[in-house]
């Protein structure tokens, strides 16, 4: 009898094939713990409405704010309610290369189909450091690199992502630089997802993408498979445009975390460092969805302005 993890094997090509993935939101208890009924019913949400991966304890899902068993409890809790619906990826990078040995053999034990490595941020390292450290994940596995200069500190240059292309683990890129950079990667046959949703309609139909690693499909997940599935759609990209920049008016997850509770769908509990976005931003949201239609949203309830005193800040947990 095979155990789960050779069962649970995914090959990079059938990870190179997923067009909307999302990095998706943890919610929790009043007490700061994991609130595993509103991430399954998040989650599902996503699958019904066409998501095809999720990235799990990502920066969305503030896998910084987890400990490592935490976080791979999480990954184990996905694969085993939707493993067989939705691609699981789960983010197992570090700056440090031992730890993100060590993540990245918990998560591929416990069923993840990828794996998604940032490189060495805050201390950083050479271009050599950078293309050593991924060579010492790739092997465990199909991988998703992440370049995301404003959260590392450093780009991760073309010449490391050619250079590690030769590995057959190697899914792909999600690239945060912009379209010009997606571009140079999809024209030598490199898999890349946009980390940008502002631009991730036209990395997708002008620049070469295969999708998007989205931040806003939490939140709009039909009209975000909409926007990569069915053509260039420049009016539906536009009408989303102000909800987008609406969510990264702060750093990303807080307006998300404001926006979910919001619309009933998370308990209103953030861990710190993250606060809700001040009343005025919060407004602002309630007429968003006015605009796009509360239809098109995740969950069930109206959506509200919650006060100030509504919302539960988290310290310790």
């Amino acid at each position: 009898m095979r155990s789960f993890e050779v069962k649970n094997r995914t090959s990079a090509e059938d990870i190179k094939s997923l067009r909307l993935i999302t990095a998706i939101k943890t919610p929790y208890l009043p007490d700061g713990r994991f609130d595993l009924e509103a991430y399954d019913a998040l989650v599902n949400m996503q699958i019904v409405n066409g998501a095809e991966g999720v990235i799990v304890g990502g920066t969305t899902g503030e896998g910084q704010l987890m400990s490592w068993d935490e976080h791979i409890m999480l990954i184990g809790h996905t694969v085993n309610c939707f493993g067989s619906s939705v691609k699981v990826i789960g983010n197992t990078g570090s700056n440090s290369t031992r730890e993100a040995i060590h993540a990245t053999e918990q998560g591929f034990a416990v069923g993840m189909h990828a794996a998604l490595h940032i490189n060495p941020y805050y201390g950083k390292t050479s271009v050599e450091g950078m293309v050593s450290h991924f060579d010492c994940v790739l092997p465990m596995g199909p991988t998703i690199i992440y370049n995301v200069p404003s959260r590392t500190g450093q780009d991760i240059p073309p010449r490391v992502i050619h250079t590690i292309a030769q590995s057959p683990n190697l899914a792909g890129v999600k690239e945060c630089v912009g379209n010009d950079r997606v571009e140079q990667y999809t024209d030598k046959g490199i898999v890349v997802w946009s980390g940008n949703d502002d631009q991730c309609h036209d990395a997708r139909w002008n620049h070469g993408a295969t999708g998007v690693i989205s931040v806003t499909s939490n939140l709009l997940p039909g009209l975000m498979r909409k926007l990569m599935f069915e053509g260039r759609n420049t009016e539906l990209n536009s009408k989303l445009l102000p909800l987008i920049d609406w969510l990264f008016q702060e750093p990303n997850p807080i307006a998300l975390n404001t926006a979910l509770a919001q619309l009933g769908v998370v308990r209103p509990v953030f861990r710190l460092p993250y606060m809700p976005l001040p009343l005025a931003k919060r407004i602002e949201f309630v007429n968003l969805v006015k605009k796009i239609g509360r239809e098109n949203f995740v969950g069930e309830k109206n959506v509200q302005v919650l006060d100030d005193d509504d919302f539960i800040l988290i310290s310790r947990y």
